[in-house]
């Protein structure tokens, strides 16, 4: 169903080889990446296949690129699986999105467990389908106690709706007295976000050749760095993630400062 299984032993070499190709500094590495997965539709059509058989190609890009983040130590990991805008698609396709989060989760979750990773949901998942919240649940509550990986699936996720549901619980905790309105500030605007309590991204990865933020993560990503690429979503690999991370150390993060050492 899902295509030829990945060979985790195998990932660990290629990983492993191609960091020291690239020369990585392990202690650098982006503690938070960020995945807009795009082009699965276009790579089934280049194929003259439907749709649906590029989003289950692109699951095997997923398992891939989060072994290869729990593999290098990468803290946070949060992929744009379904945005709120992608109900305007065929429903067909709708379904079968739907469809693959449940197999993704039933196939994926007890080695994603057994690799500690921690597996959580950003987006508005009461709207889900009784069948995907369930198995969301399942997902959470399975991997909840794990210490490594954090894998945010952004599902049902728009970036305003996002800062909107912030702002309509901080209107309600204020009116209730539970916080100050002079005590709201940045930080405290931020944990009321779906990642309130994990690190903003450093990186931001879009395959796919388009170049925009797609409602993803508008609050989080303000001084995050961007690495685009134009291979599509189910042919990205260990090799692209090593180039991105690599790019992204050779970057010179400022905040909106000066850089000292010039």
């Amino acid at each position: 169903m899902f295509g030829k299984w990945f060979n985790w032993h195998r990932a660990d070499r290629q990983i492993n080889e191609q960091s020291q190709e690239q020369n990585i500094d392990m202690d650098r590495l982006p503690q938070h990446i960020a995945i807009i997965m795009d082009g699965n539709g276009r790579w089934a059509q280049n194929r003259g296949m439907p749709r649906t058989f590029g989003h289950r190609a692109g699951v095997d890009a997923l398992r891939e690129t989060v072994k290869n983040c729990s593999d290098l130590g990468v803290k946070v990991l949060t992929v744009y699986a379904f945005s709120t805008e992608n109900w305007k698609r065929p429903t067909d396709e709708v379904s079968t999105l739907m469809n693959l989060i449940i197999e993704y989760l039933q196939r994926e979750i007890e080695e994603m467990h057994k690799q500690g990773v921690q597996v959580r949901f950003i987006g508005d998942i009461e709207s889900l389908a009784a069948p995907v919240k369930s198995e969301i649940e399942r997902a959470r509550a399975r991997t909840a106690k794990n210490c490594g990986l954090i894998l945010n699936i952004a599902v049902n996720y728009g970036g305003r709706g996002e800062i909107l549901t912030a702002s309509k619980r901080i209107c309600e905790d204020v009116t209730q007295g539970k916080i100050a309105l002079n005590k709201l500030d940045e930080n405290l605007f931020a944990q009321y976000l779906y990642t309130g309590d994990v690190l903003e991204p450093d990186l931001v990865i879009r395959p796919g050749g388009d170049y925009r933020i797609s409602n993803f993560l508008l609050w989080q990503i303000a001084y995050a760095e961007f690495w685009f690429c134009d291979v599509l979503w189910p042919d990205f690999s260990s090799k692209h993630l090593v180039e991105a991370i690599s790019d992204f150390q050779r970057r010179n993060r400022r905040f909106g400062g000066v850089n000292n050492k010039t």
